[in-house]
């Protein structure tokens, strides 16, 4: 069965379809409490490297090769993604960020990832 990895923005409010939520980016959201429900866990280990983020700079032009290089990274810390995929097996697992574009970011790459090797 394909694990349900979905991804959304750290400032939404969270739903009864998101399941367990995590935290996937390096630094912390500004305006957000340590505390703060939307947040749910953080796990800054799969996070991509300060810097590829910096390289990136969430210019949409460089999302394909940011793309390939932080799937690389994503390598090199199988234990993360282990551990997240082990959250996805039981239910459905939302990677928040505090990216704008979800759709090219860090968590959308890591929830591709995340599918392919459920």
């Amino acid at each position: 069965m394909p694990l349900e990895v979905r991804v959304a923005r750290v400032y939404a409010e969270p739903t009864a379809a998101d399941g367990e939520r995590v935290l996937v980016d390096r630094l912390w959201p500004r305006g957000l409490r340590k505390d703060d429900p939307r947040v749910g866990t953080w796990f800054p280990d799969a996070a991509p490297s300060t810097a590829l983020r910096r390289w990136y700079g969430h210019d949409p032009a460089r999302f394909e090769e940011f793309a390939r290089r932080y799937r690389d990274e994503l390598d090199e810390v199988p234990d993360a993604v282990e551990q997240l995929r082990t959250r996805a097996a039981g239910g459905t697992l939302t990677l928040t960020t505090a990216t704008a574009d979800v759709e090219r970011s860090a968590a959308a790459v890591l929830a591709e990832v995340l599918r392919a090797r459920g």
